[in-house]
């Protein structure tokens, strides 16, 4: 068997260089930004420990760099780097320095079907293949009475296999989204497993199917059909799915980084399984997809409607909703992400007052999300299930 990563995390070393002390415009957005910086940067709380540093933390766990952002009522409030984008170029870390989103990349994909929805073009409720012309969805004994339809896609209960994908090095040939779906790369073949319908697994297999299930439907390129859908619409100027990142954004990217302190092979791997993992962007611009949500559960109609948005944060199996997940006390939507040496997390609440997205370069990054999450949270007097 082909390898099968699990890429999702559910939210939640040598001497570190010199931070990145150079504010961006974006740092001190709001009067008492510096203030509360200082404040969530001494007030990091590993399991169990007392308060340290962020950068002492991420000397800790040999980290190289942690970009926040963080946004309040619609707007950033502030957004900050630490660290270096890349060790052996001694490049820091900024506030525009690109990260991979990795499976945050599932409900910016998710957002963009439901645009389709809205006008009509897909229904969340057919089978995919009555949309699917260059491939289908093998039929077996498992879909005879259900059938693999986007909603249970992006609720992760369509019964499809391919938990995660690894990505390819850059110097890899990159098989086609037909391809991957058939088991030609370096994971499985794409099948339903189940039956459709009847349980949660987690499947970036089925995003996949949702990326060609986009493309076959508008003749669009899935990267021009999100920035067009989603991107643009909710000013996310630096983002994009971008597999492979081209030339011209090399020097704005993070090198990924495994959790010894190692780079990755080629600096980061490529990954045409774009709808489940192939966005770059920052956390500034994730918060600007969260807000955008945000603002539109209350009628601003900047990607979708107020009714598509409340559909979309309903929480069903495993309180996911259609691309987010949803926290248990029903308050805050939220996703995290994990390709090879990167870990990031977004996390928002449904009423608008706010939220944070954390990304870093790091196979280690996954314990200084929650960690640089809950000093937020206690800044700003946020509840934090």
């Amino acid at each position: 068997m082909k390898r099968m990563i699990p890429v999702v995390l559910f939210l939640l070393a040598g001497c570190l260089p010199p931070t990145n002390e150079l504010p961006s415009p974006l740092d001190l957005a709001a009067p008492d930004a510096a203030e509360r910086i200082a404040r969530i940067e001494a007030s990091i709380v590993p399991d169990g420990g007392e308060a340290v540093t962020l950068v002492d933390r991420m000397r800790q766990l040999d980290i190289p760099a942690v970009s926040v952002a963080v946004f309040e009522k619609g707007s950033i409030s502030w957004a900050k780097a630490w660290g270096m984008a890349d060790r052996e170029e001694v490049r820091p870390a900024a506030t525009n320095t690109l990260f991979q989103a990795a499976s945050i990349s599932k409900p910016v994909a998710a957002a963009a079907m439901l645009s389709l929805v809205e006008d009509g073009l897909l229904d969340l409720d057919a089978d995919v293949n009555a949309y699917l012309t260059r491939w289908k969805v093998p039929e077996n004994e498992f879909t005879a009475t259900e059938k693999v339809t986007l909603r249970r896609i992006v609720n992760h209960t369509a019964g499809t296999t391919v938990w995660g994908f690894p990505g390819y090095a850059r110097t890899e040939v990159l098989p086609p989204t037909i391809g991957v779906l058939d088991g030609e790369g370096n994971t499985d073949s794409v099948r339903v497993y189940k039956k459709p319908g009847e349980s949660w697994q987690y499947s970036g297999g089925g995003y996949t199917v949702l990326q060609l299930v986009l493309e076959d439907v508008t003749g669009r390129p899935f990267p021009d059909l999100v920035r067009e859908r989603v991107l643009e619409p909710s000013d996310m100027s630096s983002s994009g799915y971008l597999q492979p990142l081209p030339p011209a954004r090399w020097a704005d990217a993070a090198t990924g980084y495994r959790e010894d302190g190692r780079p990755v092979e080629g600096q980061w791997h490529v990954y045409p399984e774009m709808a489940a993992a192939g966005l770059w962007t920052t956390p500034s611009d994730l918060a600007r997809f969260a807000m955008a949500v945000q603002n539109d559960l209350q009628g601003a109609g900047t990607v979708l409607d107020s009714a598509t948005v409340r559909e979309m944060l309903t929480p069903g199996m495993e309180n996911h909703g259609l691309g987010p997940m949803i926290s248990a006390d029903g308050l805050q939507f939220r996703h995290g992400g994990a390709n090879e040496g990167f870990r990031c997390a977004l996390i928002a609440f449904i009423d608008g007052r706010g939220g944070v997205a954390i990304m870093t370069n790091s196979d280690a990054g996954g314990t200084v999300l929650g960690e640089v999450r809950d000093a937020v949270a206690k800044e700003y007097g946020w509840p934090n299930p």
